[in-house]
């Protein structure tokens, strides 16, 4: 049968002949505060960081909203568009068709100036000329 006294015996964890009485708390406490000190010398901004990872994900939440909300604006719009000529005109349903398609693009490149991937109307070609002159 296994020897109680080695780690490997049975009801034995640890550290095999060392008791519990021999690690003392003040010893513990010690230690946990030489290693709570020198966390806090290596990592002092991310304690501090809390709150604007918070703040940080309440603001890509309202991000996500606002360009959601603008492309679906943007595809309600021209469906809406496209409804009322196809009831004033009586086309049904190639304005409803065609004006959802244009909503839909319309929707997109909302999206994208938002976002900051497109410059607006008439800030293309300032940005070009720009880029021109420092060449």
């Amino acid at each position: 049968m296994a020897d109680k006294n080695r780690p490997d015996g049975t009801g034995e964890t640890g550290r095999g002949k060392q008791h519990e009485t021999e690690i003392r708390d003040d010893d513990l406490e010690r230690r946990r505060r030489e290693l709570e000190a020198s966390l806090a010398t290596r990592r002092p901004d991310r304690l501090e960081g809390k709150d604007d990872a918070k703040a940080g994900s309440v603001a890509g939440y309202g991000q996500a909203l606002k360009l959601s909300s603008e492309f679906i604006a943007g595809v309600v719009v021209g469906a809406g568009i496209g409804w009322i000529i196809d009831r004033l005109a009586g086309t049904s349903p190639w304005g409803l068709i065609v004006f959802l398609l244009l909503g839909f693009g319309a929707g997109v490149l909302n999206v994208m100036r938002s976002a900051g991937v497109v410059a607006e109307f008439g800030q293309g070609d300032k940005s070009r000329r720009d880029q021109d002159d420092r060449k």
